[in-house]
C-alpha cells in the first residue's frame, strides 16, 4: 500500500476512493487440465493479464488489547467476462465478481446469512495473483463534519464526503472500522435532519477470527441518522425459481466451462447469482462524516 503522506497525518484523512485501485497480475502459465478458459482466460498458456479495480471501501479490525490488525478493501464489481476476448466478451451464464483483498489475503464474501456457517477460508494472494499492488491515496486534507447542519451544507455544496463507522464486539474485544463515500444521502434541510443510505461496504465475520485475519466477510449497506447508531443491511445469496433455470443454464457463444475433450461441464456450472438484501444488524456505532477541504 502506497501513501506518501506521514502515517499518523494520513491515518486521520479521508480515502480518495476515487482514485484508489487494487491492481493485480495473474500468470497464465501452465493451462488447466480440465478447463479450456480458466477463469475466463481465452489466451495462449504463458501469458499474463493484468486488472485494475477501483476500492469501493475498506474493513479494518484492531484486536483491542492491541494484539493484530487488518485492514481489508472492498473493489468494484464487475460482470464475470472473457479476457481478452476480441468478442463474445461477457460470459452467458452471467455473474458479479468483487473481490476483498489485502496485501496479504483474499477472503471469500459470504453468499448465507451470518447465522449459517460456510466453512470459507482465505487464501493467500499469491495462490491467485502474480503481483498485487493496493494503492490508498488520501486527500491532501480533510475534517470532521461536526453537525447535522455541516452535513446537510457539505452534501448540497458539493463536497467530496466519507463516513467513518466504528463498532465493537466486546465478547471477542475487536474493534471494526469501515470507511466509505457517501454516494447517497437524504436531506430535510428546514429541520437539520440527514440519512446517510449508501454502499457498497464489507463486514466481517468475527466468528472467524483467528488472531490473524477472518475467513468469511459480508457485502451489506449502511445507514444512519445519528453519532452513535448504524444499521446494515446485508446480502445474500437466493436460489433462482424453477422456471427461471431453462434461460439460467443456457450458454450463449463461448462456453466459460468448455472442457478441453470439447464437452460442457454442465454438472458443475455456477448458475448467475441471485442475491437480495434482507438480514439487518443495528448497532450502537460511532459514526464520523468528514469531508474534502482540498482537492
Amino acid at each position: 500500500m502506497r501513501c506518501a503522506i506521514e502515517p499518523e497525518l494520513a491515518a486521520s484523512l479521508m480515502i480518495d476512493f476515487q482514485r484508489s485501485f487494487a491492481t493485480w497480475t495473474i500468470d497464465w502459465s501452465k493451462p488447466d487440465p480440465v478447463y479450456k478458459y480458466p477463469g475466463g482466460f481465452v489466451g495462449e498458456p504463458g501469458e499474463a493479464t493484468t486488472s485494475r479495480m477501483q476500492l469501493d471501501a475498506s474493513c479494518e479490525i484492531s484486536e483491542e488489547t492491541g494484539g493484530a490488525t487488518q485492514t481489508l478493501y472492498l473493489t468494484a464489481p464487475c460482470r464475470s467476462e472473457f479476457i481478452i476476448a476480441s468478442e463474445n466478451l461477457f460470459q452467458i451464464p452471467n455473474s458479479e465478481f468483487r473481490a476483498v483483498v489485502n496485501e496479504a489475503f483474499m477472503v471469500p464474501i459470504a453468499k448465507e446469512i451470518s447465522s449459517v456457517s460456510e466453512s470459507t477460508q482465505r487464501t493467500p494472494v499469491s495462490a491467485s495473483f502474480r503481483e498485487l499492488a493496493i494503492d490508498v491515496h488520501k486527500h491532501p486534507s480533510s475534517a470532521v463534519v461536526e453537525s447535522a447542519d455541516g452535513i446537510v451544507e457539505a452534501a448540497l455544496n458539493g463536497s467530496r464526503v466519507n463516513a467513518r463507522s466504528a463498532y465493537r464486539d466486546a465478547q471477542r474485544q475487536l474493534k471494526v472500522t469501515i470507511e466509505y463515500p457517501i454516494k447517497l444521502v437524504n436531506l430535510h434541510v428546514k429541520e437539520s435532519q440527514f440519512q446517510v443510505c449508501t454502499g457498497a461496504v464489507v463486514l466481517p465475520d468475527l466468528a472467524t477470527w483467528d488472531g490473524t485475519c477472518v475467513d468469511r466477510v459480508f457485502l451489506a449497506h449502511a445507514a444512519f441518522t445519528a453519532a452513535d447508531h448504524v444499521e446494515f443491511i446485508l446480502r445474500r445469496g437466493i436460489q433462482l425459481a424453477e422456471h427461471e433455470l431453462a434461460w439460467a443454464r443456457q450458454v450463449r457463444g463461448r462456453d466459460r466451462l468448455e472442457r478441453w475433450n470439447g464437452r460442457g461441464a454442465l454438472s458443475d456450472r455456477s448458475l448467475p447469482s441471485a442475491t437480495g438484501y434482507y438480514e439487518t444488524w443495528e448497532l450502537d456505532a460511532t459514526n464520523t462524516v468528514s469531508q474534502a477541504t482540498h482537492d
